[in-house]
């Protein structure tokens, strides 16, 4: 059951509460059984799926402490069709500004899943911009742990938090949103120096963060190999 919508950041009330309680929310890599067994499915936002995707295998540890900062970024196809200056990438191609600080509406939805995972002990901040692509996203999640951890910590955290996982791809150093373009995958590297810790990812907002989740999840509500018409090569170069 999900209770993600708040008016507070929809600036409209929810008038069928009941209908809500009826879906399963769709980040597959976290609620892959539930998703199997679901009607409906309220699939991800796609800062959201960045985010999560990022933050599960270290809110599942117990191992944060302090505040969470999260400096995510989007490409123009993330505004929608709606014709307007910030969606015309011409004027946006060399453009780069911050927006909805503090109110993005993915918000909630980041913060109800993350409790589910294993709880939020700590405060989230999250803060998005626009990049002067056309589309992919990267998010960089800042934290701090109550224990020294080295890389390799955090790989074998990743690696088995995500050992089930086809399109989730851990790499050296930074993902590159040119690597994940026109795909389904989600690539995440992992960086820490004591108690400090950043984590990156990048996936496309137009398929892992949108179309190509639906239908991964629709694949486990049929019964199908979730990978089932979503191993694309990507468009780069």
């Amino acid at each position: 059951m999900i209770r993600i919508f708040s008016a507070e950041f929809y600036k409209q009330e929810q008038s069928q509460p009941e209908l809500q309680r009826k879906f399963v929310y769709g980040l597959t890599e976290t609620n892959r059984e539930a998703i199997k067994t679901a009607r409906y499915i309220a699939n991800p936002g796609c800062f959201a799926t960045a985010t999560l995707l990022a933050l599960a295998p270290m809110v599942k540890s117990g191992l944060l402490t302090g505040k969470v900062i999260v400096d995510a970024k989007t490409g123009s196809s993330g505004s929608g069709a709606k014709a307007a200056p910030n969606t015309h990438h011409p004027q946006r191609m060399n453009s780069f500004y911050a927006y909805k600080p503090f109110k993005h509406q993915h918000v909630p939805e980041i913060e109800q899943c993350l409790r589910a995972v294993g709880g939020l002990p700590s405060d989230l901040v999250f803060i998005t911009h626009s990049m002067p692509v056309s589309r992919g996203i990267f998010a960089s999640c800042y934290m701090e742990t109550c224990v020294e951890v080295t890389n390799e910590d955090l790989q074998n955290l990743y690696s088995h938090f995500y050992s089930d996982s086809f399109f989730i791809r851990l790499v050296d150093g930074s993902p590159d949103i040119n690597w994940v373009k026109t795909t389904n995958f989600c690539d995440i590297a992992v960086n820490s120096n004591g108690k400090n810790v950043v984590v990156f990812s990048a996936l496309d907002n137009l398929v892992k963060g949108a179309a190509g989740q639906a239908v991964q999840n629709m694949n486990l509500m049929f019964g199908l190999d979730e990978t089932t018409g979503l191993k694309m090569i990507g468009t780069n170069p």
